[in-house]
């Protein structure tokens, strides 16, 4: 095996060298014989990399300990330097890692062991679901199928928490992307769409619907019933309602998640027959006839 002085390699003399005037030779050296500047000079290039494996192992208190005692074992009993015989190889020769071995590996050589030794975890697959407002209301077990990465369709059991907030996510630990190096899978991200119907719209904790009444009802004020949630309540509609005001039931709507509800809110709707009897008729035009009441003052 043949020793190289690194000492000698740094333009140093002996191994009394601070740690200051090893770095200073080491930039001195470097700067000399760079490929850069020395681009036709193949002689360059391998000295430039003697001079950063010089520099390597000088520049670590742990190699420089274990380097002089070998260098004071050749050097000091002035044994012949063959530098001109050694093997091309790369950076690290030989010699250099008979000794040194994987302690003087770059950075980047373990940082990139390392990485692929480490366990990586699955990625999280995202999906939604529509579920009506009672389902969430109350709770509910869902299926679903979603097709795996092998092409096949898999079977899931959702269960829908009652109370549940639009928007919100359920999440499956584990039936994500199949984890890398022994990692663990990812998890399947369930978004729930809390969809209105034909009775109710959601918005927050309340609940909308329509309270359709008729004419002569909104006139002269009627009591009526209203279906809610798991339950029917009844209204007292006042004298002289108008469309689009709105009648507030308080803790008749979703549920608050602090064991309370919100409000029911029902739209008043003045409707009319679409195909009068010609009793109907008869009225409407008696009324036409007799009243005085015009709906387009209230514009001026």
């Amino acid at each position: 095996m043949i020793f190289k002085d690194y000492y000698k390699i740094l333009g140093l003399e002996s191994n009394k060298a601070t740690p200051e005037e090893i770095k200073a030779a080491y930039r001195e050296q470097a700067k000399k014989y760079h490929p850069d500047i020395n681009s036709e000079n193949n002689f360059s290039e391998e000295r430039f990399k003697d001079i950063n494996e010089a520099y390597k192992v000088l520049s670590n208190p742990t190699t420089k300990r274990k380097y002089d005692r070998m260098w004071n074992s050749n050097i000091g009993k002035k044994k012949k330097f063959e530098e001109s015989k050694r093997e091309e190889g790369s950076i690290f020769s030989n010699f250099f890692n008979m000794f040194f071995g994987e302690q003087l590996q770059s950075k980047e050589e373990k940082k990139s062991k390392k990485k692929e030794k480490l366990p990586i975890k699955g990625e999280n697959i995202d999906t939604e679901i529509d579920v009506s407002i009672e389902a969430a209301y109350y709770g509910q077990d869902k299926k679903i199928s979603l097709r795996a990465q092998d092409g096949k369709m898999k079977n899931f059991t959702i269960k829908i928490p009652a109370g549940i907030r639009n928007g919100e996510k359920i999440r499956l630990i584990g039936q994500g992307k199949k984890g890398e190096n022994g990692g663990k899978n990812g998890d399947l991200l369930i978004k729930i769409n809390i969809k209105d119907d034909k009775r109710f719209s959601l918005r927050g904790i309340d609940l909308y619907t329509d309270l359709r009444i008729a004419p002569w009802e909104a006139v002269l004020g009627t009591k009526v019933s209203l279906d809610t949630i798991g339950e029917t309540v009844y209204l007292h509609i006042p004298k002289g309602i108008e469309s689009g005001e709105k009648i507030k039931i308080q803790d008749k709507g979703y549920k608050d998640g602090k064991g309370g509800r919100g409000e029911l809110i029902a739209e008043v709707k003045i409707m009319i027959p679409k195909t009068p009897t010609k009793e109907e008729v008869g009225f409407f035009e008696k009324l036409n006839e007799i009243s005085k009441f015009n709906p387009r003052n209230n514009l001026e």
